[in-house]
């Protein structure tokens, strides 16, 4: 079977990485934009400090001094490539160039805090190249078709079938690549902090997750369960007494979801299929009581929302169904229904697209008017910064060994020293990137339970 892709770089950085342009070029690239972002950052960090160190000198912008000092970024350049890629690429240039060990810093999490304080500001950083691409990008993913059937399935290889082992090595025994949910029994969503990470905390907060989501979704031994999504196979569903139907497009997380199907004894009550949303069999019509969806509908895409809602419509009891869906979203304040590539978008989860809290209900009545109520809306982003924490410490403690090895074996470019410590940074540049964005609530993790009507919860009278 041919390996699923890694996430390609954008065309910008590939020309910079393989050394394609003349170096007449590329220096006046350097000299330019080391002198624009220099520029830009003297008069746009109103909020904090930063220094940067590089072969010329030490420059310092903000307040570098007295009482706040100690919160100073300090980033030291390696390449003066940083400055060709942050020209050329704004934001999602800085994220490049961590990746590729352009520099480094003394902060990572405080790097990323300095840009949101200071992102009105520092919007020169933007040029008509970054912004042509910006826009280009958002046009492409709203309109040219980037969730199609064929592009839907290379989407999920690049970003769930690199490999079994290597998500083993940083998520928890259930294997949930999704956010977690904390109490008071492992210190809350900043016990990590205050009392330190303490083993099978992690477990503990997604076995919480998973009893949250079917309660939620009002199952009972033998109802049908319709997953749309399937992770790595969370069994909870099937252990109640469920019939579960889960769909994926990547081969890798069915053998997983099998395997642990048949470990947990389940085997006979979960059926794992390879097909998109838009191909299930016509059995599944009016065949279940609940639909669950976890952190799957931002692949979805704006042209085939509609389409993904009507087939829930269709897949569930014309009565008494409940679904429950989980998404990154934006809130009403900067959502858009154009979003242009970022750093997440395109090293992670290609060619996805946002719902904000109130926009997906709004697709739902306007895709199956009046066949569902919004019955609950949650923000669950507060527990994701632990939850990423908690990946980075194991992918920190166990990317080594075997997990390298399995690698290198599927994609042989990774046997170079440089290549793999690119792949490396890049996965930890995303767990503080995503860690930053939720704890700001910059980025919104909710969680949306639609009921057809007059479903009640609970008998009260």
């Amino acid at each position: 079977m041919t390996p699923s892709p890694l996430h390609p770089s954008t065309l910008r950085s590939a020309v910079l990485s393989a050394g394609l342009l003349p170096e007449t070029v590329t220096g006046l690239l350097r000299v330019y934009g080391r002198s624009r972002i220099f520029d830009v950052l003297s008069r746009g960090i109103l909020s904090g400090g930063l220094i940067i160190e590089d072969d010329d000198g030490v420059y310092k912008f903000g307040n570098t001094a007295g009482k706040k000092a100690s919160s100073v970024v300090t980033i030291r350049v390696r390449r003066p490539s940083m400055w060709t890629r942050i020209l050329m690429s704004n934001d999602l240039g800085v994220a490049e160039a961590f990746m590729h060990g352009d520099f480094d810093v003394s902060d990572l999490k405080g790097l990323l805090n300095l840009w949101l304080d200071n992102r009105t500001t520092l919007a020169g950083l933007s040029n008509p190249v970054s912004s042509f691409c910006a826009r280009y990008s958002a046009i492409a993913i709203n309109t040219f078709g980037r969730q199609t059937l064929g592009m839907s399935k290379w989407n999920v290889e690049v970003a769930y079938d690199t490999s079994n082992m290597f998500f083993q090595c940083f998520l928890s025994k259930e294997m949930m690549y999704s956010c977690a949910i904390w109490s008071d029994e492992e210190g809350g969503v900043r016990g990590d902090l205050t009392d330190g990470p303490r083993p099978g905390d992690l477990e503990a907060a997604q076995l919480r997750k998973i009893r949250t989501i079917l309660t939620k979704a009002r199952v009972h031994p033998g109802d049908r369960l319709l997953e749309i999504g399937t992770g790595w196979g969370g069994m909870a569903a099937a252990k109640l007494g469920c019939i579960v139907d889960t769909v994926t497009l990547s081969r890798e997380q069915q053998a997983m979801a099998q395997q642990r199907a048949r470990e947990a004894g389940v085997a006979d009550r979960v059926r794992v299929h390879v097909c998109d949303y838009r191909e299930l069999p016509p059995s599944f019509e009016h065949s279940f009581d609940a639909v669950v969806s976890c952190e799957m509908i931002e692949a979805v895409g704006p042209r085939h929302l509609h389409t993904f809602l009507r087939v829930l419509d269709w897949a569930l009891k014309p009565d008494r169904a409940t679904v429950v869906i989980t998404a990154t979203s934006q809130p009403e304040h900067r959502w858009s229904e154009y979003q242009p590539d970022d750093f997440a978008r395109h090293y992670h989860w290609p060619n996805t697209h946002l719902p904000s809290p109130l926009s997906l209900p709004n697709a739902v009545q306007a895709a199956v008017p009046g066949k569902f109520v919004l019955h609950h809306l949650e923000d669950h982003g507060m527990h994701y910064p632990r939850t990423l924490r908690e990946w980075g410490r194991r992918l920190e403690k166990n990317f080594k060994g075997d997990v390298v090895a399995e690698l290198q074996e599927k994609y042989p470019e990774l046997r170079e020293e440089a290549a793999l410590e690119s792949f490396k940074r890049k996965w930890q540049y995303m767990f503080t990137y995503a860690e930053v964005g939720y704890a700001r609530a910059y980025t919104n993790l909710n969680c949306w339970t639609f009921t057809r009507p007059e479903n009640v919860a609970v008998l009260c009278s």
